[in-house]
């Protein structure tokens, strides 16, 4: 994954683990494998095979060091739009999507067809998300899930192993199949164990979803999680625009006005721009204040924040896609 952030439903906020699960803190570093039996009760209280349970956490005897450490110094971020930009958007990452661009272009145009949802903003996702394909993270996610749910107290990672369990047992993939990155998500899409369970797909309609080397699966599934979280085909995420203002005040995705409203404040639409009726809902959003660049974003801007709910992802993804389709 091309860096991490906690996203919603794929990668959820985390929540205090149930008291079955549960173990003192001062006891953490003795009771892991007291934690994996733990974890084993519940996958079988849940309906996972012995034989598939006993297979999914062979070998797993200590908490993954790595991960721990990933996940103990995940850096803050605080740069600008601007410098976020700059490392997302740059000259290799666009070459790459143009490349590839070329060779699945066919396929994106019959995703597009069949579920509305642009090339280009797939495109932004695949690319932020695992460089198309090519970072897809090689953790076993079981092993990083398990240790993240022990060292979190977390409820939620812990339920992400029995589901990727889960994944094992239904035969949709092996368990060296299951790798992704360091927080468990998986795949070309990168989606959690649950989400691939509810909204991967295969676009030939036989077999499991392969969202590990299909870009036909991992494309149509990306794209069946934004139609589920609500895409509006033909419409567009966001846009730069030219606004001159004064004040950042009533700007930002909570504002929400309509496209008139930001035209008659003076904000002006760039040549090309898709036709939009004068009423399409619309926020103004200025990531760098007034002084930096300005963007009006549209219902499938909020769409992708479900992807990933950062302000800057959803604008860097759009933005990916217009320069690979420029």
């Amino acid at each position: 994954m091309a860096w991490q952030n906690c996203a919603m439903q794929r990668r959820a906020i985390l929540t205090g683990l149930p008291l079955a699960l549960a173990l003192p803190r001062a006891a953490f570093a003795a009771d892991y494998a007291s934690f994996l039996y733990r974890l084993r009760s519940r996958a079988l209280a849940d309906g996972i095979p012995s034989g598939v349970v006993s297979q999914a956490l062979n070998g797993l005897t200590a908490p993954n060091p790595t991960v721990l450490k990933l996940d103990h110094h995940q850096p803050e971020f605080t740069e600008t739009f601007a410098t976020y930009s700059s490392h997302v958007l740059n000259a290799t990452r666009i070459a790459n999507g143009q490349a590839k661009y070329a060779d699945t272009r066919s396929l994106l145009a019959a995703i597009t067809s069949r579920f509305g949802v642009a090339a280009g903003s797939m495109l932004g996702i695949w690319g932020l998300e695992t460089n198309y394909g090519a970072s897809q993270g090689d953790f076993y996610v079981i092993d990083a899930l398990a240790t993240l749910a022990w060292d979190r107290n977390s409820s939620y990672f812990a339920r992400e192993a029995v589901k990727a369990m889960q994944i094992i047992a239904s035969g949709d993939a092996p368990v060296g199949q299951l790798t992704g990155s360091y927080a468990g998500a998986m795949g070309q899409p990168q989606f959690m164990p649950s989400v691939y369970l509810s909204t991967a797909i295969s676009f030939s309609g036989h077999g499991a979803p392969d969202i590990w080397h299909s870009n036909a699966d991992a494309l149509a599934s990306m794209a069946n999680y934004l139609v589920k979280a609500g895409w509006r085909a033909g419409q567009p995420a966001s846009e730069p625009v030219y606004a001159h203002l004064a004040s950042a005040d009533g700007t930002g995705r909570a504002h929400v006005r309509t496209l008139d409203y930001w035209l008659n404040l003076g904000v002006q639409r760039l040549p090309g721009a898709v036709p939009l009726p004068s009423d399409t809902p619309a926020a103004l959003i200025l990531p760098d204040g007034v002084q930096g660049q300005a963007f009006l974003a549209y219902h499938n801007f909020y769409v992708i924040r479900r992807y990933n709910p950062s302000d800057f992802y959803a604008l860097a993804t759009d933005a990916l896609g217009r320069a690979i389709l420029a």
